[in-house]
């Protein structure tokens, strides 16, 4: 880069942190904007498998693989696979010294990342309305207190909820007409070891025609749950999802039939439920390129849970740092990141969609269960589309 220039991030995601990491590595200042009031305002979400030829390969850009290594759990990448009445159909542990997609916690991760960066790189509580494009090809931040600042180059890393994105597409996310409801265990391995069972050290699925139960185990006894399935984003249509012993009813009958082993489950959370409906942008998303304006992860390509949405996030992150030091002009540095960023996203947004029609058809038959071809890569998904920036 000719000269130095003024670079915003907006959302300290993992995503737009490793950008802002890769460009304080070689010398180019960077701020990121965050709506969270501070890093532990909100909880992260849970367990990340991080792939070795995308987020690895961005923890290494990042100067950060040797920590990452340090903090992951490699036994986590244990896939168990039930059919609806807790017969186990399939079993994959990880060999000795896989290192191939090591689990990490989502708020590891971040706090990582976050420690990497210059003090004062993130701008808590700053949430950001929108962007307005130059004709200098600057472009103009407007933060929702009514304040604005001017940028040579905005980077909107927030999220499914995007407000950089209109400044580049009209595209808004859609229901996919799958819903994930999340539930939370803590010191399974002694408060709830019939789970602790079923899961392992890494993942469960249980599967029948369109509906699904999920357990994730995270770092320090924790576990996450997410019962899936079918159905109208209303689907809890006259309940209070407030009302924990409600919603348990509901789901209760939504998976009726089901081995009493896989409905506790459902019954023996700690706390309420989370109800997560799933969002995409259109399949290929693009946008004319506009100087000074880019997107990175969710902001770009969201896409249903199939294993690579934080995995892409970090490496668009770090590739788009790479394009702006290895480059003359923030244009020319666009037009190189987004030239094989948008492509990628596409390719793995068709996959994702082909996954989510495998895992979730739209039947209730018991015949299909995880095609070969798609087995295990859906362990980094996060259901939350929570703006990030």
């Amino acid at each position: 880069m000719s000269t130095t220039p003024r670079i915003a991030i907006v959302g300290a995601g993992p995503g737009g942190l490793v950008c802002a990491r890769v460009l304080q590595q070689h010398g180019v200042p960077v701020t990121v904007f965050e709506r969270d009031t501070d890093p532990d305002s909100r909880s992260q979400g849970g367990s990340l498998d991080i792939h070795d030829d995308t987020g690895q390969v961005a923890l290494r850009a990042a100067g950060l693989f040797e920590q990452f290594l340090a903090l992951s759990r490699p036994e986590g990448q244990e896939w168990r696979m039930y059919d609806r009445h807790a017969t186990l159909i399939r079993h994959d542990k990880a060999g000795d010294g896989d290192l191939s997609r090591p689990e990490i916690d989502r708020g590891q991760l971040r706090a990582l990342l976050l420690d990497s960066l210059a003090p004062g790189t993130v701008r808590w509580g700053r949430p950001v309305e929108s962007v307005t494009p130059l004709p200098g090809g600057t472009a103009r931040l407007h933060h929702q207190d009514g304040t604005a600042e001017e940028f040579d180059l905005v980077v909107g890393a927030d999220g499914a909820w995007s407000r950089v994105r209109p400044a580049l597409s009209a595209a808004r996310p859609a229901y996919t007409g799958v819903t994930m409801v999340e539930a939370l265990y803590d010191d399974v391995d002694h408060r709830h070891p019939g789970i602790a069972r079923l899961v392992g050290r890494g993942t469960m699925s249980a599967k029948a025609g369109s509906r699904t139960i999920f357990l994730q185990r995270n770092s320090n006894g924790h576990v996450r749950a997410y019962a899936s399935f079918r159905g109208p984003e209303d689907w809890h249509a006259g309940l209070d999802l407030a009302d924990t012993e409600a919603v348990r009813a509901r789901l209760l009958g939504l998976f009726e039939g089901w081995d009493e082993s896989l409905l506790d489950i459902l019954r023996n959370n700690e706390g309420g439920f989370v109800n997560r409906p799933q969002f995409v942008l259109p399949v290929p998303h693009t946008w004319e390129r506009v100087p000074g304006v880019t997107l990175l992860g969710d902001a770009a390509h969201l896409m249903p849970p199939a294993g690579v949405g934080a995995n892409l996030a970090l490496l668009d992150g770090a590739e788009l740092a790479q394009a702006v030091v290895g480059h003359a002009t923030v244009d020319e540095a666009l037009r190189a990141y987004e030239g094989v960023m948008l492509p990628r996203a596409a390719d793995n947004a068709k996959f994702a969609q082909q996954m989510l029609a495998a895992l979730l058809p739209e039947t209730d038959s018991d015949d299909a269960l995880f095609p070969d071809d798609l087995w295990p890569d859906a362990t980094d998904a996060d259901p939350d589309p929570a703006p990030a920036g």
